[in-house]
């Protein structure tokens, strides 16, 4: 029972950080946070801190990672299913399930996306999230995509994959962001499936 409360308390801690880091960014950008700042926002002591975390680029690459994690865990699950879909009549399926499941993750964490994605959050995580990209759809040992398959240079279909699907999801969060995630998954799948100038109008598939 103690240790079950010492690891509630954890956690609680955890989230306290990571709550207050967000808030920080929305306040004053991740370039002027402190220590000191976050420890006082978090209602902690230094020693608590640094008892989870090395300084607040460790904090922040750490709750980096864990959305990286979560995203391909969703991403490797839903892949094959994918891949094979696209080979049917139906090709809408299995992509908008995947966006979906994709769009209302990154709806639970649509603060800390929307402070990190900002032009007050990490300039660096865009370039992150290109090489998370890259290593999920050919680094993984259980991926369908295989690099000799490829009819174009998989580094710059990433870089194209990336930038778009990046984009899209910043003009969500940093805009009204009214649409829900099944909504934002029809709209991507549209562009990606079929391309933007089927999307503008001016190409039918």
């Amino acid at each position: 029972m103690k240790e079950s409360f010492t690891d509630l308390r954890v956690i609680r801690t955890v989230e306290s950080i990571k709550g207050a880091l967000v808030d920080l960014i929305e306040e004053k950008g991740f370039e002027s946070i402190t220590v000191k700042d976050i420890t006082t926002k978090a209602r902690i002591n230094r020693g608590t801190f640094y008892a989870h975390y090395q300084d607040k680029f460790d904090l922040m690459n750490s709750y980096q990672e864990e959305i990286m994690r979560e995203m391909s865990t969703i991403t490797k699950e839903n892949l094959p299913n994918l891949i094979a879909d696209l080979h049917t009549n139906d090709k809408k399926v299995q992509t908008i399930e995947i966006a979906v499941l994709i769009f209302k993750f990154l709806d639970q964490n649509r603060r800390f996306m929307k402070a990190v994605l900002g032009p007050n959050g990490d300039l660096s995580f865009q370039t992150k999230l290109k090489e998370f990209i890259y290593k999920t759809l050919f680094e993984s040992t259980d991926t369908p995509l295989k690099l000799e398959n490829l009819l174009v240079p998989g580094e710059y279909l990433v870089s194209y994959i990336a930038s778009a699907h990046i984009g899209v999801v910043q003009q969500w969060l940093l805009g009204e962001g009214k649409e829900s995630p099944e909504e934002m998954a029809r709209i991507l799948s549209t562009i990606t499936l079929n391309g933007p100038f089927f999307a503008a109008g001016l190409k039918n598939n």
